[in-house]
């Protein structure tokens, strides 16, 4: 619905498609200067850090899992290794290669469903996923099958592929099944293939222009490409130790969100994190296939047009399944001991790994009875919201001429390049302009 005169105009999503949460965004013109850009989260917040408290340190895991149904692995591992930071706690080698493969399942099936039924029907003009499967059948069900692998990955691991419940403090409740992982193995070798024809697929969509102009985070690790470990990274040079985290990025109360801004301090600027960010900080780390692909497709760091970040989502997914295919054959025997006893003691420790949309922070304070003092979670979402809102301000004048319906599927299309996940931020879409005058 739209309304138009020469001081008001107005532009209306009553919910913004293919993502995953509510939201509104409110865009006000003074003349044909955008004076102002609001991303209004008006989900409820969510308490989940209230909820932790006062829970105990084991409960942890299977809680936070809950935060997303997409990407509840991130949520898990983020929480897993601050919390044997703060207990003292050193896991086995073959946990960090579990956990690893665990993480490519995820990043297999997130950034499959994205691709394919989320972002490429913006660049080929359909509605939905749904929809591109009537001229574009072969192409949705490689994505349907693709994902379907990355969730068979996270069934074997973590016991099933929605908020799964294998992975506790110290280890896995269970060590997975070798058998069954080494029999997923040709279908890991299909989805690289399949990765590969993605990204050949998407490379060749149209891009608008569209510049990120602030700095883009990411975990840097280096011997691979971050999942679960790493240094904070930022492409202006800066690279901190993860407990450093707070002291550089910090969250902002804004009166248009009931989810929290993220932002560089002392400069109060936004930034971005995500596939874009990890790619340009860490395209050396690239596996052999996949570093051959992204030059295959000509995609090359600095990527700063987030537009294309659906290529770099691709080469992640190749990546993913390289990775996977890689950490299986590693795979020999079952850790020893499979389950850690916890220790009783007062702590504080905090980690970020590579969730699919970017950087995931957790911290977590312990007390002797072994028990949740305090935590503090900070999504991708939240820490790009400012990035977001920046990236309107500059792409709305370029719509402005444009036919209400068209504008506003333009900076739909702009906001799903983040692949947003509100209800983790909380926490889209009414799309409005104002014009003063």
């Amino acid at each position: 619905m739209a309304t138009d005169s020469p001081q008001f105009r107005t532009i209306r999503v009553e919910a913004l498609t293919r993502v995953e949460g509510e939201g509104a965004l409110r865009v006000e013109l003074d003349g044909d200067r955008v004076s102002s850009v609001e991303l209004n989260i008006y989900e409820p917040p969510r308490f989940f850090e209230s909820f932790l408290r006062g829970r105990e340190i084991r409960e942890v895991p299977d809680i936070v899992a809950r935060i997303c149904g997409i990407c509840p692995v991130a949520y898990q591992m983020s929480a897993t290794h601050a919390l044997e930071k703060a207990l003292g706690i050193d896991v086995d080698p073959t946990v960090h290669l579990l956990r690893r493969l665990l993480y490519c399942g995820e990043w297999i099936e997130s950034h499959s469903l994205h691709i394919y039924l989320l972002h490429a029907p913006d660049f080929l003009g359909y509605e939905s996923g749904l929809s591109m499967a009537a001229d574009h059948r072969e192409a949705v069900e490689r994505g349907l099958e693709m994902k379907r692998i990355g969730n068979e990955l996270l069934e074997i691991l973590g016991g099933r592929a929605i908020h799964p419940i294998n992975v506790t403090v110290g280890g896995f409740y269970r060590p997975p099944d070798r058998r069954r992982l080494k029999e997923l193995l040709p279908q890991l070798q299909w989805g690289l293939d399949a990765a590969c024809q993605t990204a050949h697929l998407v490379a060749g969509f149209d891009f608008p222009e569209s510049n990120i102009e602030h700095p883009q985070v990411a975990l840097r690790h280096d011997r691979e490409y971050p999942m679960n470990q790493g240094r904070v990274a930022s492409t202006d040079g800066l690279v901190i130790s993860v407990d450093d985290y707070e002291q550089h990025y910090q969250e902002r109360h804004v009166e248009h969100s009931t989810a929290l801004h993220s932002v560089r301090i002392p400069d109060e600027s936004p930034y971005l994190v995500g596939p874009l960010a990890r790619f340009n900080l860490a395209y050396d780390q690239l596996p052999p296939q996949s570093k051959a692909l992204a030059e295959g497709v000509g995609l090359a760091p600095p990527v700063t047009n987030n537009f294309r970040s659906i290529i770099v989502r691709a080469v992640e997914t190749a990546c993913a399944y390289e990775e996977a295919i890689r950490l299986i054959e590693a795979y020999q025997s079952a850790p020893d001991p499979q389950l850690l006893e916890l220790p009783r003691r007062t702590g504080r420790g905090c980690h970020a790994t590579e969730a699919p949309r970017g950087l995931l922070y957790h911290a977590y304070e312990v007390d002797d009875h072994g028990r949740i003092a305090s935590a503090k979670i900070v999504p991708p979402t939240s820490q790009n919201q400012a990035q977001i809102e920046h990236d309107l301000a500059q792409f709305v004048p370029s719509v402005l001429d444009l036919p209400q319906d068209e504008a506003t599927r333009r900076c739909e299309h702009l906001i799903r390049n983040y692949d947003p996940c509100i209800s983790c931020a909380t926490h889209f879409l009414s799309f409005r302009i104002e014009r003063k005058r």
